[in-house]
């Protein structure tokens, strides 16, 4: 199994905002092409902040490439990725402003017996 965490740090007036955009867009084509979703949730970061993470499971690091290559190439959804970043200002407004650090990472079990390399997931 391969994990990964999706991690967000989001200015407070855009969580909701946020939240709507996974539920409504990114979930769905997620999981319509084959990511499962072990949990999404969100804790206070700062006065100013919300720290919001996703924990994704795959059957390997390979079914997760090739399911971020069929995400990536929905054409039907990066319109509407596009079109809900232009909402807000554009992709530079809202990482500047709203988005204050975004990371996507492999999870490696202390649990397990294999001995896992780190990955750095390209995003």
């Amino acid at each position: 199994m391969f994990y990964r965490r999706k991690f967000y740090i989001v200015n407070n007036e855009f969580v909701d905002i946020f939240n709507k955009h996974f539920i409504e867009t990114n979930l769905p084509n997620q999981l319509k092409n084959g990511a499962r979703l072990v949990g999404r949730w969100m804790a206070p970061h700062s006065d100013k902040t919300t720290e919001i993470f996703a924990i994704w499971e795959y059957d390997s690091y390979e079914k997760y490439e090739e399911i971020e290559r069929f995400v990536r190439s929905d054409k039907e959804h990066n319109k509407k990725i596009v079109d809900w970043y232009e909402r807000y200002g554009g992709k530079d407004h809202v990482y500047r402003e709203y988005l204050i650090e975004v990371k996507n990472e492999e999870l490696i079990s202390t649990l397990s017996d294999e001995k896992g390399q780190f990955r750095t997931i390209k995003y």
